[in-house]
C-alpha cells in the first residue's frame, strides 16, 4: 500500500477517536450537572426547615414560656400616642396688685376616644352621663344635622331608617350600589322633624354626643365642665366600666374683675373654639393643639406667648382591642406667668369718675349736648408708661354714658389746634420758616374758599410770634405757616399753588410721624389705630391740616405726642405691662421674668433752639396773663407748673349711629367744636403727660365750657394731690 495512502486513513482514525474522546468528555460535564440539582435542593429544603423549627420556638416562647410578658407588652402597644392639654393661664394685675384676670380651677369631665369605638357606643356614653350631671355644665348649639347624627347613633333608629329605604335610594343613577357614606346622607334625609323633636335630657344628650363624636381617636375633649358636684363625680366613678373613655379631672376657667380695665385686658377662646382661624396656622407653628384657648384680644392676646402654661404631655395606655385603658403624664403641666400693669385701678377709676362728673355738668349747662363721649390718656413721657386710660361713649338722643376705654386706641377724632407745635416744626424742617418768626394775625381770603379766621375774629390784624401763636391758638398764623411750605406768601384772594403740594405732605407725614401721629405707636395692646388720614394731592387740605382740621388721631396718640414734646423730640414706645412674672399659688406674683424697658421709638428732625420755642409757647398757653391766653384752666389750682396746648376744630353733631344731626328745621347741620387738650407737667422736669379729647361740645352765649381743660386739670390735681399715685409712676 502506498505510503499516502496509509498515511491518510491513520489521519482519519485519530480524528475519529478524537470526536469520540471530546463527545465523552461532554457527557460526563452533563452528567455532574444533573448530579448536583438534587444537592442543592436538599441544601434549599434543609435551611427553610431551620426557620420552621425557629418560627416555632419563637411562638412556643410567646405563647407558652413568657405568655404575660408579651400580653403586658401588648396592652401598653398604644403608649407612643401623647394628649398634650394646656395648662392653666397666667393672671393678670394692675400696678397695686389687684387681681384684673384670674383662672379658678373647676372641675371638668373629659372623653378620651379609643380606635375602635362605635357611634351606638359613643351614644351609649353620652346617655348615660346624661343623667349623671348637670344640663349647666355642657352647652353647644346643635344643629339639625347634629340632632340626626345623635338619632342615627341608636341602632334602632338606623334599622329603623334602613329598613324604608327603597332600592332604587340606594343605587346610583347607574345602577350600582351606593357607598356607606352615600347611604349615610339617604339615610340622613329619611329623618323627620318628628323624630328629632327632642326633650330636655335628649337635648342634652345629644350636645354630650355632638362633644364626644367630634373628638379625634386617641385625643381628649373637655365635654363638660364647671357645675360638677362630688355627688355627681362619685357616681360617674361607680359606672365607669359603664363610661368607657370619660372621666373627671381639673381644667380652669378665666375669671375677670369688673372695672372700666375689664375691655382692655380682653378675652380668652372656649376649648370648644380653640385657636382662632385667623391665627390658627402661626399658633401650630409654635407648637399649640387646636382647641388650645388663647387670647383674642387686646391684653389676653398681646402678651398670649406668656400668660400660656406650658403643656401637660399623657401618653395613651391602650389594649390589645383598642381600647383606651389609661393615661400617664410624662410632662407635667405649669401655670402661664403673671403679668402687672403699670395702671393703678384705683387711679383708672377716679380718673372715670373725673370725666364722667365733667361730661355731667356740661351736659347741664349745655355744652355736652351733641358729645358722643369723652376719653383722656395719661402717661409717663420718660418710661412710656401708661398711667390711665379712660373713656365714656355718650347717646346724644338718651344722654346714657358707657364704659368705652377701649376707645383711647382703637377711635379717631379730629384733632384741632393741639397739632400745632407739630406744625411749626413741619415749616421748621423745610425751612419755610425760621425760629420765633412773625406773622400777621389776619382773615386769610383764598380765592374760591371761605375766609379761614382765628377765634377772636381777626377784625384788628395785629403781628405775633410763634410762641404767642400758640398761646392764642392761631389759626391764619398757622395757615401762613402752610402758604409758606407750598412755596407762597399770603396775598388776599390768592391762587393756590400746586406746586409743592407733594413736598409738603411728605414733610407733614414725617414730622407728625415722628410725634406719634398718624403712625403705629407701638403699643404693647393689639389693635391701635395709626389714625385716619385724608389724601395728600389738595393744597387747600395742607391749610386745613395745620390746624387740626383734616387728620384724625386717637387719644393715645395724643399722649405719645404730648409727651414726645415733653422730652425734647424723644418718642418713647407706650406700654400699659409693667412686667412678666412667676405665678404664685397664693395668688400674689412671683419673681421677676421680664421687665418691660423704656424704648426710644423715634426722635423729632428739631433743633433743641426750636424745641425751646415749643416749650414757650405752650408755657405760654397755660400761663398766660393777657384776654387772647387760651389754656388757663390747664393750671388752676396746681401747684406743679403745667405746659399745655388746646384744640377746638369745628365738626357736624352726629347721632350714635353716626348719622348727621339737624337743627329745628330739618335742614341745617348742628354745629359743634371739639374740646382737646395735651399737656405735661412739672413743665421743666415732667413725669406726667395727660391727653384729653372731648368730640362734638357746643357753645353757649358765644362761650365753650372747656370741659377738655377742666379734666385734664382734675387729673393733674388727683395725681399731684396722692403720693402713692407719684411713687407708682416713679417705679414705673
Amino acid at each position: 500500500m502506498p505510503k499516502t495512502t496509509r498515511n491518510k486513513r491513520e489521519n482519519k482514525e485519530t480524528n475519529e477517536q478524537s470526536s469520540e474522546l471530546e463527545f465523552k468528555k461532554k457527557l460526563s460535564r452533563k452528567s455532574n450537572r444533573v448530579g448536583s440539582i438534587p444537592k442543592r435542593v436538599n441544601i434549599l429544603f434543609f435551611v427553610i426547615f431551620v426557620l420552621f423549627m425557629i418560627l416555632i420556638i419563637k411562638l412556643y416562647d410567646m405563647q407558652v414560656l413568657n405568655r404575660s410578658f408579651y400580653a403586658d407588652k401588648l396592652s401598653g402597644v398604644g403608649s407612643n400616642v401623647t394628649i398634650v392639654q394646656g395648662a392653666p393661664r397666667g393672671n393678670i394685675y394692675d400696678a397695686a396688685g389687684q387681681p384684673l384676670a384670674t383662672t379658678v380651677a373647676v372641675e371638668a369631665v373629659k372623653y378620651t376616644r379609643g380606635q375602635n369605638v362605635t357611634a351606638a357606643e359613643m351614644r351609649n356614653v353620652a346617655d348615660q352621663l346624661s343623667t349623671l350631671i348637670s344640663t349647666s355644665s355642657s352647652t353647644t348649639t346643635l344643629t339639625t344635622r347634629d340632632k340626626k347624627d345623635y338619632y342615627l347613633a341608636d341602632a334602632k333608629n338606623l334599622a329603623k331608617i334602613t329598613a324604608s329605604l327603597t332600592e332604587k335610594e340606594t343605587k346610583d343613577k347607574n345602577g350600582n350600589s351606593l357607598s356607606g357614606s352615600d347611604i349615610y346622607k339617604v339615610q340622613l334625609k329619611k329623618v323627620t322633624d318628628a323624630d328629632i323633636n327632642f326633650n330636655a335630657q335628649q337635648t342634652f344628650a345629644a350636645q354630650l354626643f355632638k362633644k364626644i363624636n367630634g373628638t379625634s381617636t386617641f385625643h381628649t375633649t373637655i365635654i363638660a365642665i364647671g357645675d360638677i358636684s362630688a355627688e355627681q363625680q362619685a357616681a360617674i366613678a361607680e359606672r365607669e366600666s359603664d363610661l368607657p373613655g370619660i372621666s373627671v379631672s381639673t381644667s380652669w376657667d378665666r375669671s375677670y374683675a369688673s372695672n372700666s380695665l375689664s375691655t382692655l385686658v380682653g378675652s380668652v377662646s372656649s376649648q370648644q373654639a380653640g385657636l382662632p382661624a385667623a391665627d390658627a396656622a402661626a399658633y401650630l407653628k409654635k407648637g399649640y393643639q387646636s382647641n388650645d384657648r388663647v387670647g383674642t384680644s387686646y391684653l389676653e392676646k398681646g402678651y398670649e406667648e406668656y400668660l400660656q402654661g406650658t403643656h401637660e404631655i399623657s401618653k395613651v395606655v391602650i389594649d390589645k382591642s383598642g381600647n383606651v385603658t389609661g393615661t400617664k403624664v410624662v410632662q407635667e403641666g405649669k401655670k402661664g406667668d403673671d403679668i402687672k400693669l403699670t395702671v393703678d385701678l384705683n387711679f383708672q377709676t377716679q380718673v372715670d369718675n373725673i370725666i364722667k362728673t365733667q361730661m355731667e355738668a356740661a351736659v347741664s349747662q349745655g355744652y355736652a349736648t351733641y358729645s358722643n363721649g369723652a376719653y383722656a390718656v395719661v402717661m409717663n413721657p420718660k418710661t412710656g408708661a401708661i398711667l390711665a386710660m379712660s373713656g365714656f361713649e355718650r347717646d346724644p338722643a338718651t344722654g346714657t354714658l358707657t364704659p368705652a376705654t377701649i376707645n383711647t386706641f382703637t377711635q379717631t377724632f379730629l384733632p384741632g389746634s393741639v397739632v400745632k407745635p407739630a406744625t411749626l416744626t413741619t415749616g421748621w424742617s423745610l425751612g419755610a420758616i425760621t425760629g420765633n418768626q412773625t406773622f400777621t394775625a389776619q382773615a386769610i381770603n383764598i380765592a374760591g374758599s371761605n375766609p379761614i379766621k382765628d377765634v377772636w375774629g381777626d377784625t384788628n390784624p395785629f403781628a405775633i410770634t410763634a410762641v404767642q401763636a400758640l398761646q392764642y391758638s392761631s389759626n391764619t398764623y398757622m395757615t401762613q405757616v402752610a402758604l409758606a411750605m407750598l412755596g407762597q406768601s399770603y396775598s388776599s384772594g390768592m391762587q393756590l399753588s400746586t406746586s409743592k403740594v407733594t413736598s409738603t405732605w411728605d414733610a407733614y407725614r414725617k414730622i407728625y410721624g415722628q410725634y406719634g401721629l398718624g403712625t403705629d405707636v407701638g403699643f404693647d395692646i393689639p389693635g391701635a389705630t395709626t389714625g385716619f388720614l385724608g389724601s395728600t394731592t389738595d393744597a387747600t387740605n395742607a391749610l386745613f391740616e395745620s390746624f387740626g382740621q383734616y387728620d384724625q388721631f386717637s387719644p393715645l396718640q395724643l399722649a405719645v405726642y404730648a409727651s414726645t414734646i415733653a422730652n425734647g423730640g424723644t418718642r418713647i414706645t407706650p406700654h400699659i405691662v409693667e412686667g412678666v412674672y412667676t405665678s404664685n399659688a397664693n395668688g400674689t406674683t412671683g419673681s421677676l421674668v421680664k421687665k418691660i424697658e423704656t424704648t426710644t421709638k423715634d426722635k423729632v428732625d428739631i433743633s433743641s433752639s426750636d424745641m425751646d420755642i415749643l416749650h414757650q409757647g405752650m408755657y405760654a398757653v397755660t400761663h398766660g396773663t393777657d384776654s387772647l391766653t387760651t389754656g388757663h384752666r390747664i393750671q388752676n389750682g396746681v401747684t406743679q407748673s403745667i405746659s399745655g396746648k388746646t384744640g377746638t376744630a369745628e365738626t357736624i353733631a352726629v347721632d350714635a349711629n353716626g348719622n348727621t344731626m339737624y337743627g329745628a328745621d330739618g335742614k341745617t347741620p348742628i354745629k359743634t367744636t371739639v374740646s382737646n387738650t395735651i399737656s405735661f407737667a412739672p413743665s421743666d422736669d415732667p413725669d406726667i403727660a395727660v391727653a384729653v379729647m372731648v368730640p362734638h361740645t357746643s357753645t353757649v352765649n358765644g362761650a365753650t365750657a372747656g370741659i377738655g381743660q377742666l379734666i385734664a386739670n382734675e387729673i393733674y390735681k388727683l395725681y399731684f394731690g396722692n403720693q402713692t399715685f407719684q411713687n407708682e409712676n416713679t417705679a414705673n
